[in-house]
């Protein structure tokens, strides 16, 4: 092999790599961006709401409706996550609440994610327990309570 073929491969092997890494780290950051912007449509969108800290792909918000409430972006089973807690008891604020923030989120009609959350946070009792798990409109929906609190977490799969 001749001094300048082998030249030649070395930088072709050199920018390839650089290429390589170049797409690894612009790929990286779009995941972590397209859920701040998300939170930030949110924000905007729904009165009351404020963005807190993200830790591990977590977004937390707050929202005097709910107690606890979160965005979970990219898990290795679904594409985004909501989770809300309020009263075990929930009042109707509480329903407009996941059911905007699940609209936005989720990209469906509102009254699609709001019936799907009152159907699921009112299945829980007697019969059917204090664990629900329910599907609706292609949205998959858990519902817990113990003695005083409920929560619903509300994902969408990767594939869908």
């Amino acid at each position: 092999m001749t001094k300048t073929r082998r030249t030649y491969l070395v930088s072709l092997v050199r920018s390839a790599a650089l290429a390589a890494a170049l797409a690894l780290l612009a790929v990286s950051p779009a995941r972590a961006d397209r859920c701040d912007d998300i939170a930030k449509q949110l924000a905007g969108q729904i009165d009351g709401l404020k963005v807190g800290i993200t830790a591990a792909n977590i977004i937390y918000l707050s929202h005097p409706a709910a107690k606890e409430l979160s965005l979970g972006c990219r898990g290795r089973n679904y594409s985004n996550e909501l989770y809300a807690k309020g009263d075990r008891k929930p009042k109707p604020e509480f329903f407009t609440l996941v059911g905007s923030v699940a609209a936005i989120i989720f990209t469906v009609p509102k009254d699609v994610t709001l019936t799907g959350a009152t159907r699921c946070l009112n299945r829980m009792g007697i019969f059917r327990g204090d664990r629900v798990a329910m599907r609706y409109r292609r949205l998959d929906m858990e519902c817990t309570r113990t003695k005083t609190e409920a929560s619903i977490a509300i994902t969408r799969g990767k594939d869908e």
